[in-house]
């Protein structure tokens, strides 16, 4: 069965003026670079873009001008699903659903919140689609945020089979159950974009369907790369998957202000300013510099490689 919702979606982050406000330029500047580096798709208003630090105007604002600005080159995907109550839920749903998106992403950890298993999440999944248009594609993601919560094999059989699913961002950073989850599903409208840069390229040789993963805010078009032409050039594939996954070691050191500040070195926007990483990413991590350095450095290396095929 075609998935509707694959290939190399980033995780959208929210550039800020220092004065706390969303820096609109620099956001639609942001989205063009998605774009030009070969992004498959967005996945705007999710725990990259600080949607825990977001209003629900802001939530809103973000979806809307991310479809107003991309106008159909590429599919728009956007959550903003952070509250604990149903009804606050369904109006921020409602909210992304409004904004024009192509799905609509349910965060899994706000449909049990107490952990309690059984039928649960599967019961909050079932009163949240009657606030959506029954049209409306939905995605799922295993937000780490404040507390991952994976999905059961019955969950995902569910969700699946439902019709209404169009993908799972997974986060069990997992060879072994990504293959599992992609057996469960096959034959379903529902694709299983990894989210793990570990084993991106394992996962997508194992036939994922996608990677969105927070380097993808440094260097989409590799990952494009490996996802469109990896298996035709398997030496060079493994050498970049190499350097990817040390690459992505970077991430805890401050994300996604880290992101941010890699956007300020090539000019897509000038503020650094993060509500989710509020101090000095370079005083809190030594040797943070020359790491963003080498990480630029390599990718450009293999950016030239790639064009000399």
């Amino acid at each position: 069965m075609p998935h509707a919702l694959t290939g190399i979606f980033p995780v959208v982050i929210t550039p800020f003026h220092d004065d706390d406000t969303i820096d609109w330029d620099g956001y639609e500047a942001l989205l063009e670079w998605y774009v030009a580096k070969g992004a498959s798709g967005l996945f705007a208003v999710c725990q990259s873009s600080e949607m825990q630090y977001l209003s629900l105007q802001e939530r809103r604002d973000l979806a809307r001008f991310t479809v107003d600005k991309i106008a159909g080159r590429i599919p728009v995907v956007a959550s903003g699903h952070v509250s604990a109550s149903e009804d606050d839920q369904k109006a921020e749903l409602r909210a992304a659903a409004d904004a024009g998106v192509d799905a609509v992403v349910l965060v899994t950890n706000r449909l049990d919140q107490d952990q309690t298993g059984g039928s649960t999440l599967t019961d909050a999944i079932t009163q949240l689609l009657g606030a959506l248009p029954s049209d409306l594609p939905l995605g799922l993601y295993e937000c780490p945020a404040p507390y991952r919560r994976l999905l059961t094999d019955d969950e995902l059989t569910f969700c699946a089979q439902s019709g209404r699913f169009a993908f799972l961002k997974d986060v069990s950073c997992d060879l072994d159950t990504v293959k599992h989850r992609l057996d469960l599903t096959r034959g379903t409208p529902l694709a299983i974009n990894n989210a793990n840069a570990a084993i991106a390229w394992p996962a997508i040789q194992a036939g994922g369907h996608g990677f969105s993963g927070v380097m993808n805010n440094f260097h989409p078009d590799l990952y494009r790369w490996l996802m469109d032409h990896g298996a035709n050039h398997p030496d060079l594939a493994d050498e970049l998957n190499t350097f990817l996954v040390l690459a992505a070691m970077s991430e805890p050191m401050g994300y996604p202000k880290l992101a941010k500040e890699y956007h300020r070195r090539i000019g897509t926007f000038k503020s650094t300013h993060s509500r989710t990483v509020p101090f000095d990413i370079f005083d809190r991590f030594w040797g943070l510099s020359p790491i963003l350095d080498q990480v630029m450095t390599g990718a450009d290396r293999f950016r030239a490689r790639i064009a000399a095929l």
